[in-house]
Order: structure tokens, then sequence, then C-alpha cells
């Protein structure tokens, strides 16, 4: 009788405490996935009504910002692409980017196999170096940087401007690299060691293709970053206005477009502009993920 008597009731506070659980998980689980709508909304929103905006005429904009395309005019591309010349900022960009994206991927990543996979003096010193680079707020080299730049005379070139992002970028892509080069076995980079492979052919064909997770996941936060600088250009290269990048392109579009009334060439320019951006993290979006998650876990 005793244990009937106790044990009936513990069965009803077990069952209690589930059905609360459940509860505060569905409560948790609804405000979790209302959160989520709200960040969509306000991440995504802006970007659908600039993309809708650019097919509509400049009037329409003005007595309706918010409203929907009564017609779709392509023609604000073609304006945009020929007349404002988005089409050769975004060459200049392609080109420089080309330069600067493999310049500062191939520097980081021998920077960083050295730091993560060799002892030797000063490695702990040279590592805090790239790490503080991260810190340096790139604000306050733009005096000395235009100075060493016009001594080389490098200013309003290519070449200069491409240097100039791999600097950027390089702290951060080495720091990222190291971390994830730790987490590679090292039992296959000892066993081509051994069969006579040397340090450069065990990292270009061993070691590199091995951390491909990560030198996707650190290419296109680089792309990001480079694609969408606006400070330095506007800083090595304002000479001539037909070597201008996207950026400094759209900047100028804006103050144009503005006096001239044309806001629909103006949006168009600004979805060229994020087209390229979206398609590359469209088609890597898993790669960055799975470098992301490679790298955190050894």
């Amino acid at each position: 009788m005793t244990t009937i008597k106790t044990s009936a009731p513990r069965s009803e506070t077990t069952s209690a405490v589930h059905r609360e659980r459940e509860a505060g998980g569905a409560t948790l689980n609804v405000f979790s996935h209302a959160f989520l709508v709200l960040w969509v909304v306000l991440a995504a929103g802006p970007l659908v009504w600039v993309a809708l905006t650019a097919f509509r005429p400049s009037a329409e904009i003005l007595s309706d910002p918010m409203g929907w395309p009564a017609s779709f005019r392509w023609e604000n591309f073609s304006n945009a692409w020929s007349k404002a010349s988005i089409g050769q900022y975004t060459l200049n960009s392609l080109i420089i980017l080309t330069g600067s994206l493999t310049g500062t991927m191939l520097l980081g990543s021998m920077a960083a196999y050295v730091i993560a996979r060799f002892t030797f003096p000063g490695n702990r010193f040279i590592f805090m170096l790239f790490a503080g680079g991260m810190m340096f707020p790139v604000i306050l080299a733009l005096v000395p940087l235009f100075a060493v730049m016009e001594n080389f005379g490098l200013l309003d070139t290519r070449p200069g401007l491409m240097i100039a992002y791999i600097a950027y970028s390089l702290p951060f892509t080495t720091f990222f690299l190291t971390s994830f080069f730790r987490t590679l076995p090292t039992g296959v980079q000892e066993a081509a060691m051994v069969d006579g492979a040397s340090h450069t052919r065990t990292f270009f064909q061993i070691m590199l293709p091995m951390a491909k997770p990560g030198l996707v996941s650190i290419g296109i936060f680089n792309f990001l970053g480079q694609w969408n600088q606006y400070l330095l250009p506007l800083l090595l290269n304002s000479e001539d206005e037909k070597s201008y990048v996207l950026p400094q392109g759209l900047a100028s579009l804006a103050v144009s477009q503005g006096y001239r009334g044309d806001w629909g060439a103006l949006f168009a320019g600004l979805t060229i502009a994020m087209l390229p951006v979206l398609v590359v993290y469209a088609v890597f979006q898993r790669q960055v993920q799975a470098g992301l998650t490679a790298g955190a876990i050894k």
C-alpha cells in the first residue's frame, strides 16, 4: 500500500514537469521563429525595395516611394550601365579585385601555414603582429599611406590599389587561416615529408587542398570587404573618373543623378552592385558554413 501511494504522486509530478517543459519549449520556439521572421524582413526588405524601385520612373518614385512598379522600365539598367558608366566601374572593380583577392589569399595562406605548422623563434610574436593589425583602424594610416604611395609612384594606379587592398585584408586572413591550419592532421604532412616532398609541394598539393573550406570562407569575407571598399579608393584612386571602382562610381552617380532627377538609374546601379555579392554568397553558402564549423572543431 505504501508503494502505491508514493509512486502515483511521483508519476503525476513527472508528467506535470514534462508538460511545463514542453509548454516552455513551444513558447521559446514561437518566440525564436517570430524573431527570425522579423530579422529576415529587416535584412531582406531594403534589398527587395531597392530592386523593385530600380524598375520605376523617377516621377513615380518621388510620388509614391514605397509603391509597386506600375510598369517595369528595363531602360533604367541600360542607362545606368552605359550612360552612368556603371559597366566601366564594374570592370575596374573586377580587375582590381582579381589581383587583390588572389594576392591576399596566396600571401595570407602561406603566412598562416608557416605560423601554424612550424616552430621557430618569434613565431608567437609574428602571430600577435597580425592579430594586432586587425585592431588598428585603417583611418589612422591614411595620411602615411598616401605619402608612401606617392613616393613609390603608385597613386592612381591599379597595382597601388591592389597592394593597399592586400595590406588591408592580410591581418584577418592570416589570423583566421592560422587557426584553421592548426586543426588539420599532422600525419599527412609528415608522410609527405618522409616521401621526399618539399615544403612548397607539401603546401600547394597537400595542405592547401585540405584547407579548402577555410579558404572559401575567408575568401568570401575578403571578396565582400574589397568589393565594397570605398575609403581606400577615394584616397588612392581619385584622379581619373574612368578608373573609379564601383563604390566610387555609385557615390558619383548618387550626386549626379540626384541633380538630374534620374532616380531610377541610381537604384538600377545599386541593384547591379548588389548582384555579384548575392550570387557569390548564394553559390558558396554551404562552403562558408562548413569552413566556419571546421575551423572551430579540432
